[in-house]
């Protein structure tokens, strides 16, 4: 029997302008962008539709950004009659995942990944840590090359996006030196990221840290329908497993390749990306071509979603 799996874009889908066409068109969306600014006493829907573009880049009003979009578009597919069997997220997209699923009030989540986004960014110095995308790596060389490029600085691989993306995060010495090395080893390329802070690595542990409390402080339900996390790539329903699993992420690595060999292996055969841009949709393309996409985060794409889950 197909299952449907809803997907849900993390920190890199953001631009200025998303989510106001399905605002100004579904007083649903609309509510969602009302609801996140109530949650926050600040004009998310503001910044979201209007910019400008280097206040919505900081990491702490990029997070809730996508998440309120994410959770509009979500708000629209169930007016028209659509839900998942089953969620994910890519890092940040674990919480509006969870939303979908249930699990996390939108009003605590938004709070939640403001307050994410703001520890993130405050856990490294601007400057000392970085990114980079590794394009065609050799993950058979992966961790000897992570080791040599470390010289006792931090490095290590950040996302596992798709069998030909891999993402790596730490002091930006070392995320230089591990580029170089893989571009060596027989990379197509290595692309430093616009990024604020190095994500999932250890230098996040100060941001985890401070965000303990955050999630002990909110109540996380018994999921409605499964979720398969990011740091285990392991499909779960449990309230207390849902909050552990975004404690871990903070410098835990993204299994995203994994993740969505899950949902193949649960019999997704439809997936829909929901929230602002079709990177999901791309990655889940070069993991498993057989499961069909459509993204929906503009009224223009409800036509391609309905024909995608007719």
């Amino acid at each position: 029997m197909s299952k449907i799996a809803f997907l849900f874009p993390g920190q890199g889908s953001q631009a200025t302008g998303m989510g106001k066409a399905l605002a100004d068109a579904y007083p649903a969306a609309k509510a969602v962008f009302q609801e996140a600014d109530d949650a926050l006493a600040y004009p998310i829907s503001k910044l979201c539709f209007e910019g400008p573009d280097d206040q919505l880049r900081l990491t702490q009003n990029t997070q809730p950004a996508l998440l309120t979009v994410s959770i509009a578009a979500l708000a629209v597919l169930r007016e028209n009659g659509y839900a998942p069997a089953i969620v994910a997220g890519h890092s940040l997209g674990e919480y509006s995942a969870l939303v979908a699923a249930g699990s996390l009030k939108f009003a605590d989540a938004v709070r939640l990944v403001r307050q994410r986004g703001l520890y993130m960014q405050e856990a490294v110095p601007a400057g000392v840590g970085a990114m980079a995308a590794i394009l065609k790596p050799p993950l058979d060389k992966l961790e000897a090359i992570l080791a040599e490029a470390a010289q006792g600085e931090v490095v290590s691989a950040a996302n596992f996006n798709s069998p030909d993306q891999l993402v790596i995060a730490g002091h930006a010495g070392a995320v230089a030196r591990a580029s170089e090395a893989f571009k060596a080893a027989g990379a197509k390329r290595a692309v430093p990221l616009p990024v604020s802070a190095p994500f999932h690595c250890s230098l996040m542990e100060p941001a985890q840290q401070r965000l303990k409390g955050d999630l002990d402080s909110c109540e996380f339900a018994y999921l409605a329908v499964p979720l398969i996390n990011n740091v285990e790539a392991r499909e779960i329903l449990a309230g207390d497993d849902a909050r552990q699993g975004l404690y871990l992420q903070v410098p835990g690595a993204v299994r995203w390749t994994d993740a969505m060999h899950k949902l193949a292996a649960y019999g997704v055969d439809r997936a829909v990306e929901v929230g602002a841009g079709a990177v999901l949709c791309g990655l889940l393309r070069q993991i498993e071509p057989g499961i069909k996409t459509a993204k929906f985060g503009d009224p223009a794409d409800l036509e391609k979603v309905r024909e995608l889950l007719a």
